[in-house]
């Protein structure tokens, strides 16, 4: 046994208690985030008749939330590269947690609107921090693997859980406490982030070099380009407003690119994506988001609206996919060092594919473990190794003075995603319903067949990914950023 490169071998931070504990908090994170994505749509029936909304405005009860999410995730992930992490997140976390409380207490619908507008706001500075603190604090490359394994793991279960939970939330007890629930864990997640993650002084520019033109161009074309996404399907895709909103969130971002080739200290670098498999990862996380979304999206009101199951027990069936997503990321997990990103992409994205196809064929009178089970289980154990993989090959490679950019990047995928998944995927459903409703077809017939309609699309979308993450580089844990065992990586400092 050799034992001078025993000795020599860095120390494993996720082998120790803290270590454990570090990653715990963050992945008590990306629940809460990912489970606020789901567990409020179990609940819009309700809230649709107790605040009186109309269908075309109850809509943005789930939309306000993506649109600023998604419109301030750049700016929050590179906020917290330059002004510190633990800042960020501890600054996000609590804006989440009264922006929940308002939520929860709305007597109307423009104050639970503007809850959930705010609730983004806080989850685009939270959700980064945290995943960039997680990729920087794991600095070896093994205890990275795993770090980012059960993080994407997490995020496909919490999805998956969202469904369950706000299913009893909402049949036991009130649609208000889908809101009510994220307060003690976002109580726990301020406690833990003081105990537990040390301040940092990070070298921010002088106020006068912030790329404050950058920061307002991309900001506002993600809100205005999140915004087109989630409102085109009431308006008209081929109407004046959708496209001259389309037209002018590209302009805003060609500005801004122009803005960063120019500025001397960009808000996007964009040499960041010279990175190996950096803009791979990103695109195919929005392709199999927008499909997963959908799916999760469809396949709750298949079972509400035409099996006429109660919101608890619509829940209680995604409980068994919970299962799958774990395994798919347990074996992503141990893969990618000895297979690396690609393999494990390719064949979950296909096993998406084929487990949402087979969802895509569920018959008017079906019952859940014939019908639905099986493409539930399939499709989740493709999520699972999709998710952890995408994870890794978006973070693996970045140094730890970008990881909040980069975590911001792949989380803006995932927000893209789910806004592509409503505008487009589901749109698709409607406009089939909405034919058959015109030909005077029966309406749970309808409804059945542009469900189905909507996730043979989001089946379609999952191929696209499979062959898109085949051309992308093959990121192994030699490949990832070197961490402080290198000598090169600037970890985020933990206590103790």
């Amino acid at each position: 046994m050799d034992t001078r490169s025993a000795t020599s071998a860095p120390p494993s931070f996720l082998e120790t208690r803290r270590g454990k504990l570090v990653l715990a908090l963050m992945c008590a994170v990306a629940f809460m985030d990912l489970l606020d994505a789901s567990i409020v749509n179990v609940a819009l029936p309700v809230i649709r008749t107790d605040l009186h909304f109309s269908i075309q405005n109850l809509q943005w009860v789930a939309s306000a939330y993506l649109l600023t999410y998604g419109g301030f995730l750049l700016l929050g992930g590179r906020l917290a590269d330059l002004l510190g992490r633990r800042r960020l997140l501890v600054a996000g976390t609590s804006l989440f947690g009264i922006s929940s409380l308002v939520c929860g207490l709305a007597g109307s619908q423009g104050v639970l609107i503007g809850g959930r507008l705010v609730q983004g706001v806080g989850a685009a500075m939270m959700t980064p921090a945290a995943l960039s603190i997680l990729t920087t604090s794991f600095h070896t490359r093994s205890d990275r693997v795993k770090a980012l394994g059960f993080w994407g793991g997490m995020a496909a279960i919490s999805g998956a859980g969202g469904a369950f939970l706000g299913g009893v939330l909402t049949s036991e007890v009130s649609w208000r406490w889908v809101f009510f629930v994220n307060l003690p864990i976002v109580a726990v997640i301020l406690v833990a982030s003081f105990l537990l993650i040390d301040g940092e002084r990070p070298k921010a520019p002088p106020l006068r070099d912030f790329d404050t033109v950058g920061a307002g161009l991309i900001t506002g074309g993600m809100l205005l380009l999140v915004y087109a996404l989630v409102n085109a399907p009431n308006v008209g895709w081929g109407t004046a407003r959708t496209l001259g909103e389309l037209a002018g969130a590209v302009v805003l971002i060609v500005l801004f690119l122009f803005n960063e080739q120019r500025h001397h200290n960009p808000l996007v670098p964009l040499s960041l994506f010279k990175i190996k498999g950096l803009w791979e990862a990103d695109v195919t996380q929005v392709l199999a988001w927008a499909a997963f979304y959908t799916m999760f999206f469809l396949i709750i009101l298949y079972m509400e609206e035409v099996l006429g199951y109660s919101a608890i027990r619509a829940g209680l069936c995604y409980l068994p996919l919970t299962v799958a997503i774990g395994i798919g990321a347990g074996v992503a997990t141990k893969g990618i060092p000895k297979i690396g990103t690609r393999p494990l992409i390719v064949t979950g994205a296909l096993l998406g594919a084929a487990g949402v196809f087979l969802l895509s064929r569920v018959p008017l009178h079906g019952t859940y473990p014939p019908d639905i089970l099986p493409g539930m289980m399939i499709m989740g154990a493709g999520l699972g190794l999709v998710m952890v993989g995408v994870q890794n090959a978006a973070n693996g490679g970045v140094p730890a003075d970008k990881a909040g950019l980069a975590a911001s990047l792949i989380t803006a995928s995932f927000q893209l995603g789910a806004a592509l998944g409503l505008a487009i995927l589901v749109s698709l459903a409607t406009v089939r319903t909405n034919h058959l409703l015109a030909t005077h077809a029966q309406p749970s017939e309808a409804l059945l067949l542009g469900f189905q309609r909507g996730l043979q699309g989001a089946s379609i979308a999952l191929v696209i990914a499979a062959v898109i993450a085949l051309r992308a580089p093959n990121v192994r844990v030699a490949d990832m950023a070197p961490g402080a065992d290198d000598a090169q990586g600037v970890p985020v400092p933990v206590a103790g």
